[in-house]
């Protein structure tokens, strides 16, 4: 397989504190990767190594064929980077800030031009071409700023936290963009706090702790690593949480408490009996709601992270 992000044994430490140690992480040619962690759990840095922003301390990184010790300059070329938050110029139109980039990408003003047409169409900002872009929504100058990372026709994407502040109507239009970038040919790598936006854009998934890989593969293959289906039984109080942690225990059931929900998860293979014979050994629980749960990326992160990604700020 064809890999464009290849980074083997790739170490960072800021002083005596280690943010990376010892990483590997593949990406072929053409998917979408995503990259989720905790805050501080080194997704940033990752990519700003990958982008020859930071020099690593030690490890083998490779981008579109370069390496990013050796040929820092290479890897600029086939790259292109949107951070965290949009950098258009507001005062300028967005035809305007495209034909600039071109510009200063060492485009003719007519292939400046050209291309500022094409990304206008292919990010469905025909319509604002000609507005200021002081005008324009939170996901419209998203789509923006990610199409000036296009101008150039880079091999490879690198997204970080691409939708963060937006609204859902925002970032499900980011989402497309991104997935027809893919659907192009475009390598994109995305870190993000967003599970959903994992499940839903990425081929392959790497949860980053603790400055390793904790584990690396398609959503589906990491939502196995949590088990199968749980039913979730949701208590009035903390004495009724207690009693069915206890019942639990004597029966054997493998269960997960979340004290602030007032809820325990049991694991069960899914089927009506199953879910029966749960409910009939809590019986003597008093219980608000019961609902069959499958495995989400939320599990996965939190059972990898010990974080809950809903308590951490994007």
């Amino acid at each position: 397989m064809a890999y464009t992000v290849e980074v083997e044994g790739l170490r960072k430490s800021f002083g005596t504190k280690s943010v990376l140690d010892g990483i590997d992480l593949h990406v072929a040619r053409g998917s979408v990767a995503a990259l989720l962690g905790p805050n501080g759990a080194g997704k940033t840095t990752t990519v700003k190594i990958l982008s020859t922003l930071l020099r690593p301390d030690a490890g083998r990184v490779r981008v579109a064929g370069r390496d990013v010790r050796t040929d820092p300059v290479a890897v600029r070329r086939a790259i292109s980077l949107t951070g965290q938050h949009a950098t258009v110029d507001e005062v300028l139109t967005g035809r305007e800030n495209l034909v600039m980039m071109g510009r200063l990408r060492h485009l003719t003003k007519a292939a400046a031009r050209e291309r500022a047409t094409a990304l206008l169409e292919r990010f469905d900002l025909v319509e604002a071409a000609d507005r200021r872009v002081s005008n324009y929504s939170g996901g419209m100058a998203r789509r923006l700023d990610i199409a000036l990372g296009l101008v150039d026709e880079p091999e490879v994407l690198f997204l970080d936290e691409p939708t963060t502040g937006l609204d859902p109507r925002s970032r499900r239009d980011v989402w497309d963009s991104v997935a027809e970038l893919a659907a192009s040919g475009v390598t994109v790598l995305l870190t993000t706090q967003y599970l959903e936006e994992a499940d839903r854009l990425a081929d392959r998934v790497a949860v980053l702790a603790g400055g390793r890989i904790a584990a690396e593969g398609t959503a589906d293959e990491l939502k196995s690593l949590v088990g199968g289906e749980t039913v979730q039984l949701v208590l009035p109080d903390a004495a009724a949480l207690d009693s069915a942690m206890t019942v639990a225990d004597l029966r054997g059931y493998a269960v997960r408490a979340d004290a602030g929900a007032l809820s325990v998860h049991v694991p069960t293979d899914g089927t009506a009996a199953g879910v029966r014979e749960l409910l009939e050994t809590m019986a003597g629980v008093p219980v608000v709601r019961v609902a069959v749960h499958r495995p989400t990326l939320d599990d996965v992160f939190l059972t990898l992270t010990g974080t809950n990604p809903g308590t951490v700020p994007a």
